[in-house]
């Protein structure tokens, strides 16, 4: 399974991005390899809107099953479930923490956005 996690920087030692659209990078961990790639979101940070769909269409462009991000809005929310890709929200730390969370079996999907757009 491939893993999207917003991420303030390239490692796994990262803080987890509060956003999703304009989060600063991406992690894409892949659970079968434990490998993992930082991929920069620099075009969306400033974007003056679409940055969360436009993250999600490159999330989902990856082949990623799922994203944790700490929030989630609506319209990124929608592209993401329309992709098949499950959202788990509402999530702090760092990215290490969130791969355990991933092999404990303590990472849950929500069934909706946990904020409003342009958050």
């Amino acid at each position: 399974m491939k893993i999207a996690i917003t991420s303030t920087g390239e490692t796994l030692d990262a803080d987890v991005d509060p956003r999703f659209g304009r989060a600063k990078y991406f992690i894409i961990w892949d659970s079968e390899t434990e490998e993992f790639q930082a991929v920069d979101n620099a075009q969306n940070l400033n974007a003056a809107q679409g940055a969360g769909v436009q993250s999600a269409m490159n999330v989902a462009n990856r082949a990623c099953d799922m994203v944790v991000s700490g929030h989630m809005g609506p319209k990124a929310f929608s592209t993401l479930k329309g992709a098949g890709i499950k959202v788990v929200s509402g999530v702090e730390g760092k990215v290490s923490d969130v791969v355990n969370l991933f092999k404990e079996g303590k990472l849950k999907d929500t069934d909706s956005p946990d904020v409003q757009g342009h958050w």
